[in-house]
C-alpha cells in the first residue's frame, strides 16, 4: 500500500511576502508528498499534462485540462526513473519514461481506456539495461526517441523497437537533447563535458563540434523556431546563445550571466518606483552570502509572450531559485519569480523544474521537486500579471518623432520661426516699401483673418511612409539625380568596389556623413583638426577645411548640400560652404563653455543643435555669403540662440540626434552617467529618462531617418540604435521605450566605433576593432556581413541615401576609406 501524502485541496492563491497582494501571480495547483525524493530528475509538462516520479519507481500523470480524471499511475518500472517526456504532437499524446532498467513509451490515451476498463495499464519497453539515462526527447514526428544515456546518444524507433543510431562522441554524461524543428534530421545534444555538438542522425555523423563553453557543465538546451537559435544553460547560471540560421556555422550570438541580469534588473525597478509607494518587490535578498548563490539553469521552455514583444522571442527559465523570463531579442530580463517571495509555496528551493505553457498563452504550468524534502507542486504563474507587476511605470504621453499637432505658440521653436518671419527688412527694402503708389479702393463684404493670433503655419514635411500615392512621382530632381526606388529586399553591401587613403598622417578618422538628398558626396572629421569634403564614389581630391585647434569629432550637411556644419575638442562650431576653404559662420568659446560633443542643423536647417557639457542649445543662425573686399574679415553671419535646455541631473552630454530630413521635435542625448533623455522642444523640457541604457556610456545615437528613395512604414521611425564601448548596441523604440532588440556580435571593448541606419530601415552597420565593418538585419540578432578590407579598427560608417549606388562607405583608424557595393539588383 502507497504511503504517498497528497494535498490536493481546492487551488489557493499563494500571496507574496513583500505586497501580499500577488494572488494573481502565482497559484498552487497540488502538492505530492513523496516517499523518495527525486531532486535531479527530467519533468514533463505540456500545455495539459504533467508528469513525474512517484514514490521512486511510478510514473504519475496529472491531466489539468479534465479534473474527473486527474490522476493516473503507471506501473512498470522497477528501478527509480531518472528522465520523463512528452511527444510532440497532442493526440495521440505520448509520453517516454526511462529507468536503469528500461525505457518505456506510453499511450495516454490507451492507458486511460485500460485503467477505466479496470484493467492495469501496460507500456510498451524500447529498451533495456541502457544505462543512466538523463535525458528523453521525442523527434518532431513522435517516431524516434532519442535516449541520452551515459557519454552517448541513442536513437530509438518506436515502431520497430530498434536502435538507428548510436550517437558517440562526448567526453562526460549526456545531459541534454533537442531536435531541430525545421530540420528534423539534426539532433543537438550538451554534455557535462561542456559543449555541445550537432549530429545528424539519420545517417549516424557528427556536423559540428562546439569548444569548450564554461567552466560548469551544461544541463539544459532549447532550439527556438522562431529566431533559429540554440540556447544552452549551464549549472553556474550562464547562458550562451548561437545561431542555426544556414550559413552562420553556428556562431556564437551572446553570453549571459543570468546573475548580473538579475542584478540590473532589480536596479532598474528600483530606480523606477511608482507614485505613492514602493514597487512590489521580487528581488533576490540583499544578504551578501544570498546574493552570490549561482542559478542552475535547470530547463528552458519557450514562453508565449505576444503582448509583450512583437519581434522578439521570449523563454522561461527555470532555477532553483524562481522563474525568469528572458527576452531573446534583447537579451534583458522582462520578469523574476522568487519562490522565496511568495507565503505559503511548498518549495523554496526546487531541485527538478519542467515549465509550459497552456494553449492561449495566458498562464503557464511549472512543475516543482524540491531539492532537500520529498515533495513535488504544480505551480500556475500568469505571466502577464508578473510582468505588470515588475515593468516600470509609464508616465506622459506617447512619443513619436513624427509630429501629430502644430508649433505651440509657447515652444522655442515658435519664437525662432516668429524671428525669422519679422526679420527687419533692408534698407533698400525700407525705401522700395516708402514709395507711395495710387491704388483703387476696394471694399470687400467678406474680410478674412490676418492670423495673427494663430501659431505660424510651418509646412509640416512628412518622411516618406508606406501610404499610398497612387504611383505618382514627381517627373523631375534636384541636381538633375535620377530618382529610382530603393530595393527593400536588396541583400546588405558585400563587395569592397573602392578604396582610398584620404590622409597620410597617422591622425584618426572620427566621423563621416553623406550629403542629404542624392548622398554624392562625404563630410569626414578628422583627430588632425582637418575636416574633408570628397566625392561619395572616392574619385577626386578631397577639398580641405582648416581652421580648427582641436579634433574634429562632428561633421554635418545642411539639408539642401550647401553647407557642413564641424564642431571640434576646441570649442568651437565652423559652417563651412562646399565651394570655398572659408568658414562662413564661427561659433567661438564663448558661446560654448565647454568642449562641443555633437553639433547638427535641425529642423530643416532652420537652426543648429549643439551639445556642450551638460546643455543641449538651440541656435538661430543666418548665413550671409556676400563679399566685401574690405571687410573680408568680418563676420557677416550671425546667430542667436533661442534656448537652453539642462539634462535631468546634470551630466555631460555624450551623444546628441535630432531629424532634419523632416520637421521633428524629438532631440535625443546621451548622459555620461549611462542615460538616455528625451527632450521635447514643442514643450521644451524633457519628456522622458531612460536609466542604465548601457553598461558604459553611450557613444553614439542613430536615428533611423530614412530617404526620400525609400518608403518605410510611419512607426519606423521610432526606432533608434545606441552603442556604447564594451556592450554591443542596442535598438530602442520611442513609443515603448524600450530594447527591442541587441546586436553584440562584433568585438568593440575599447575604441567607439561608428553606427548606421541603412535608408530602407532593414540594416544596421558598425565598425569593430578587428579591422572590419558588421551589417545586421533588424529582425535577426546576429551579423548578416562582415565586410574585411581595412587594415586597422573601423571607426566610422555611413550608408548612401541614394537608390542608383546605395554602397557602405567606412572609414577606419588607418585614415583609408572602403567603398562597398551590393550585388546587382533590378
Amino acid at each position: 500500500m502507497t504511503q504517498t501524502r497528497w494535498k490536493m485541496e481546492e487551488p489557493q492563491e499563494i500571496f507574496s511576502r513583500n505586497d501580499g497582494r500577488a494572488g494573481d501571480i502565482v497559484v498552487e495547483k497540488f502538492l505530492v508528498d513523496s516517499m523518495k525524493p527525486a531532486p535531479h530528475v527530467q519533468l514533463a509538462c505540456s500545455g495539459r499534462s504533467c508528469a513525474f516520479p512517484l514514490d521512486g519507481n511510478e510514473l504519475c500523470i496529472w491531466d489539468t485540462k479534465d479534473p474527473p480524471q486527474q490522476l493516473m499511475i503507471l506501473k512498470g518500472h522497477c528501478q527509480p526513473i531518472t528522465a520523463v517526456t512528452f511527444g510532440s504532437r497532442e493526440s495521440p499524446l505520448l509520453v517516454c519514461s526511462a529507468s536503469l532498467d528500461c525505457v518505456m513509451m506510453w499511450g495516454l490515451d490507451e492507458c486511460r481506456q485500460e485503467e477505466l476498463q479496470g484493467r492495469l495499464p501496460r507500456g510498451t519497453v524500447l529498451g533495456a539495461l541502457l544505462g543512466r539515462v538523463l535525458c528523453l526527447r521525442l523527434s518532431p514526428d513522435d517516431r524516434v526517441v532519442a535516449v541520452c544515456a551515459g557519454n552517448r546518444v541513442l536513437m530509438l524507433d518506436l515502431e520497430s523497437q530498434s536502435t538507428l543510431a548510436e550517437l558517440d562522441g562526448h567526453h562526460g554524461p549526456v545531459t541534454a537533447a533537442e531536435f531541430c524543428a525545421w530540420q528534423t534530421h539534426i539532433l543537438i545534444s550538451a554534455s557535462e563535458d561542456r559543449s555541445f555538438k550537432v549530429w545528424d542522425h539519420h545517417m549516424g555523423s557528427l556536423i559540428h563540434s562546439s569548444s569548450v563553453l564554461t567552466a560548469s557543465p551544461l544541463l539544459s538546451l532549447l532550439v527556438d523556431p522562431r529566431s533559429q537559435q540554440l540556447v544552452a544553460g549551464c549549472t553556474d547560471g550562464q547562458l550562451w546563445i548561437f545561431s542555426l540560421v544556414e550559413g552562420h556555422h553556428y556562431r556564437c550570438v551572446m553570453h549571459v550571466d543570468l546573475r548580473k541580469k538579475r542584478e540590473s534588473f532589480s536596479t532598474r525597478r528600483a530606480e523606477s518606483k511608482p507614485e505613492g509607494g514602493q514597487p512590489p518587490s521580487t528581488k533576490a535578498p540583499e544578504t551578501g552570502e544570498e546574493t552570490e548563490v549561482a542559478l542552475p539553469v535547470l530547463s528552458l521552455a519557450a514562453c508565449d509572450c505576444g503582448f509583450l514583444s512583437e519581434t522578439g522571442s521570449c523563454l522561461w527559465i527555470g532555477s532553483s531559485a524562481g522563474l525568469l523570463i528572458f527576452n531573446l531579442a534583447s537579451f534583458e530580463l522582462e520578469g523574476v519569480l522568487h519562490y522565496k517571495d511568495f507565503r505559503s509555496l511548498s518549495i523554496q528551493v526546487a531541485g527538478s523544474c519542467a515549465v509550459a505553457s497552456r494553449p492561449g498563452g495566458r498562464e503557464a504550468l511549472c512543475l516543482l521537486t524540491s531539492m532537500f524534502g520529498n515533495e513535488t507542486a504544480l505551480v500556475e504563474v500568469d505571466p502577464a500579471a508578473l510582468l505588470r507587476s515588475q515593468q516600470r511605470p509609464r508616465r506622459g504621453p506617447d512619443l513619436s518623432v513624427l509630429p501629430s499637432s502644430c508649433v505651440s505658440p509657447t515652444s522655442p521653436l515658435y519664437f525662432g520661426l516668429k524671428e525669422k518671419r519679422t526679420k527687419p527688412a533692408t534698407q533698400k527694402q525700407a525705401a522700395a516699401r516708402s514709395i507711395v503708389k495710387d491704388h483703387p479702393l476696394v471694399f470687400h463684404s467678406k474680410i478674412r483673418s490676418s492670423g495673427y493670433t494663430a501659431a505660424p503655419c510651418a509646412t509640416m514635411f512628412s518622411p516618406k511612409t508606406n501610404f499610398k500615392n497612387d504611383g505618382k512621382r514627381a517627373s523631375k530632381c534636384k541636381n538633375n539625380y535620377r530618382c529610382k526606388e530603393y530595393p527593400l529586399e536588396s541583400p546588405p553591401p558585400s563587395r569592397l568596389s573602392k578604396q582610398l587613403p584620404v590622409a597620410r598622417d597617422q591622425a584618426a578618422l572620427l566621423c563621416i556623413q553623406h550629403s542629404a538628398g542624392d548622398g554624392q558626396r562625404l563630410a569626414c572629421g578628422l583627430a588632425n583638426h582637418l575636416s574633408l569634403v570628397c566625392n561619395a564614389d572616392l574619385t577626386g581630391t578631397p577639398a580641405v577645411l582648416s581652421g580648427h585647434d582641436g579634433a574634429v569629432g562632428s561633421v554635418c550637411w545642411s539639408h539642401d548640400g550647401r553647407w557642413v556644419l564641424s564642431a571640434s575638442q576646441d570649442g568651437t562650431l565652423r559652417v563651412w560652404s562646399v565651394r570655398g576653404p572659408e568658414p562662413v559662420l564661427r561659433l567661438g568659446k564663448d558661446t560654448f563653455p565647454k568642449p562641443v560633443q555633437s553639433a547638427q542643423f535641425y529642423y530643416i536647417d532652420a537652426f543648429i543643435l549643439s551639445s556642450s557639457g551638460p546643455e543641449v542649445q538651440l541656435l538661430k543662425h543666418h548665413i550671409d555669403t556676400s563679399k566685401d573686399d574690405l571687410r573680408r574679415y568680418r563676420q557677416k553671419s550671425w546667430f542667436t540662440r533661442v534656448c537652453r535646455l539642462l539634462t535631468t541631473d546634470a551630466v555631460e552630454i555624450t551623444s546628441l540626434s535630432a531629424v532634419n530630413d523632416f520637421h521633428s521635435y524629438l532631440v535625443l542625448a546621451a548622459g555620461r552617467n549611462r542615460t538616455l533623455e528625451i527632450f521635447d522642444l514643442n514643450v521644451g523640457c524633457s519628456a522622458a529618462v531612460i536609466t542604465g541604457a548601457h553598461s558604459r556610456p553611450v557613444h553614439q545615437i542613430c536615428q533611423n531617418k530614412g530617404s526620400s528613395f525609400a518608403t518605410q512604414q510611419s512607426q519606423a521611425y521610432d526606432l533608434f540604435a545606441t552603442t556604447a564601448t564594451g556592450d554591443g548596441i542596442k535598438l530602442w523604440d520611442l513609443r515603448t521605450l524600450r530594447c527591442e532588440r541587441r546586436f553584440e556580435g562584433h568585438p568593440n571593448r575599447g575604441y567607439p566605433c561608428g553606427i548606421a541606419f541603412s535608408p530602407c530601415g532593414r540594416f544596421v552597420a558598425c565598425g569593430a576593432e578587428d579591422r572590419h565593418a558588421y551589417v545586421y538585419e533588424t529582425s535577426s540578432s546576429t551579423f548578416s556581413r562582415r565586410l574585411a578590407g581595412h587594415s586597422s579598427a573601423v571607426t566610422a560608417v555611413a550608408f548612401s541615401p541614394a537608390a542608383a549606388q546605395s554602397p557602405l562607405s567606412v572609414f577606419c583608424w588607418d585614415l583609408s576609406a572602403g567603398l562597398w557595393s551590393r550585388t546587382s539588383y533590378q
